[in-house]
C-alpha cells in the first residue's frame, strides 16, 4: 500500500509531465518491438521486419513529441514513467510474451496500440483544459494511426506464402521444443512405472505401500528424464529449443504419467483402488496414441497398437511378478 500511494493521479499530472510520460512511453515501446524482432530474425525474418517498422513508427511518435516539448517547455524532460503513474497502462515483460508463440507475440502488439489509445482517449474525456485536451485526443489519434500503420506493416512483410512459412515453423519449434520431450516423457512415465506398482500392488494388496513406491516411481522418473532431456542436447545445432524447456516438459510428463495410475491407491480398498488404476492406464495409453497420431503424425490405429499393446505387456508383467 506505502507503494502504492507514492504514484501519482493522473489527474494531478500537468501537460508537461504527461507529454513526458508519452515520450517515455514511446521510447518503452520500441525497445519491446526491437527486442521481439531481434527475438524472432532467425526464425520469423518476416515478422522481425514488421516489428522493425512498428519500432521506428515508435520513434518517429517520440521525435515529434520530444520537439513539441521542446517547444513549450524547453529541453529538460522530467523523469516520469508509466510505473509512476496509477492506472496506467503497462507491457508485459519480454520475457514473459517471448515463449508464448508468434501469433500471441502479434496479438501482444495489437493489443500495445489498442491499451493506448483507449487510455489517451478515456484521459481526454476526463480532463476539463481546452489544451490538455487537444493534447491527449492528439495522442489518441497517433496511436489509432499507428495501429492503422501495423496493419498496413503486416500485409506488407507478410505476405500469406510468408504467414504459412511462419506458422509452419512455429508449429514444428512447438513441437520440438514441447510436444516431443513431454511425449516421451509421457510414454516412460505411463509404461515404466507399470511393473513395479502393479508389481508391488499385487504382492502386498496394501493400497498405502503401493501409493508410497508409486509415487516414489514417479517423481524418480520424472526427475531422471528431466535432466536426462536438458543434458542431452543444447538445442543450438539441432534446433529443437531451449534445454530447460525440454527438461520441464520431459519430467513434469514423466511424473504425471506414472501418478495417474498411482492416485488410485490412495483409496483404501485394495480392489476397487486396483480396478480404477487400470482403467486409468488404457486412457493413459489411448491419450499417448492420440497426441502421436495429433502431433507426430503417426497413423492413429499403428500408435495405438504400439503403444497400448506395449503398455499392456508390462501391465501384465508387473502383476504376474507381484503374484508369484
Amino acid at each position: 500500500m506505502r507503494f502504492l500511494t507514492q504514484r501519482k493521479r493522473f489527474d494531478d499530472l500537468s501537460e508537461q509531465e504527461i507529454i513526458a510520460l508519452a515520450i517515455s512511453s514511446e521510447e518503452d515501446d520500441a525497445r519491446i518491438y526491437r527486442s521481439y524482432a531481434d527475438m524472432l530474425r532467425a526464425d520469423y525474418p518476416g515478422s522481425s521486419a514488421m516489428f522493425e517498422g512498428m519500432a521506428a513508427e515508435e520513434d518517429q511518435h517520440r521525435g515529434r513529441l520530444i520537439a513539441l516539448h521542446r517547444a513549450r517547455f524547453g529541453d529538460t524532460i522530467p523523469l516520469i514513467r508509466r510505473e509512476h503513474v496509477a492506472g496506467y497502462y503497462h507491457r508485459r515483460p519480454v520475457w514473459l510474451v517471448e515463449n508464448l508463440g508468434i501469433e500471441r507475440i502479434r496479438e501482444e502488439a495489437e493489443a500495445m496500440e489498442r491499451e493506448a489509445e483507449r487510455f489517451y482517449m478515456s484521459a481526454a474525456q476526463r480532463t476539463t483544459d481546452a489544451d490538455t485536451r487537444k493534447l491527449l485526443g492528439d495522442l489518441a489519434a497517433a496511436e489509432s494511426a499507428h495501429q492503422r500503420k501495423a496493419t498496413d506493416l503486416e500485409e506488407k512483410h507478410l505476405d500469406g506464402d510468408t504467414r504459412s512459412s511462419e506458422a509452419a515453423q512455429s508449429r514444428r519449434q512447438f513441437v520440438l521444443t514441447w510436444v516431443q520431450p513431454g511425449l516421451a516423457g509421457l510414454m516412460d512415465g505411463s509404461v515404466s512405472t507399470l511393473a513395479p506398482i502393479f508389481a508391488t500392488a499385487f504382492a502386498t494388496q496394501d493400497s498405502w505401500t503401493t501409493f508410497l513406491v508409486g509415487v516414489a516411481a514417479s517423481v524418480g522418473a520424472g526427475i531422471s528424464m528431466g535432466f536426462t532431456e536438458a543434458a542431452s542436447d543444447d538445442g543450438q545445432l539441432s534446433g529443437r529449443g531451449s534445454p530447460v524447456k525440454r527438461g520441464i516438459s520431459s519430467g513434469v510428463m514423466t511424473t504425471v504419467g506414472g501418478l495417474g495410475h498411482a492416485l488410485p491407491y490412495l483409496i483404501a480398498d485394495f480392489w476397487t483402488a486396483t480396478v480404477i488404476a487400470i482403467a486409468v492406464v488404457f486412457v493413459e495409453l489411448w491419450a499417448i496414441a492420440w497426441i502421436q497420431n495429433r502431433y507426430m503424425e503417426t497413423p492413429f490405429f499403428r500408435a495405438a497398437f504400439q503403444v497400448v499393446l506395449g503398455g499392456a505387456l508390462v501391465l501384465a508383467a508387473g502383476i504376474l511378478i507381484g503374484s508369484g
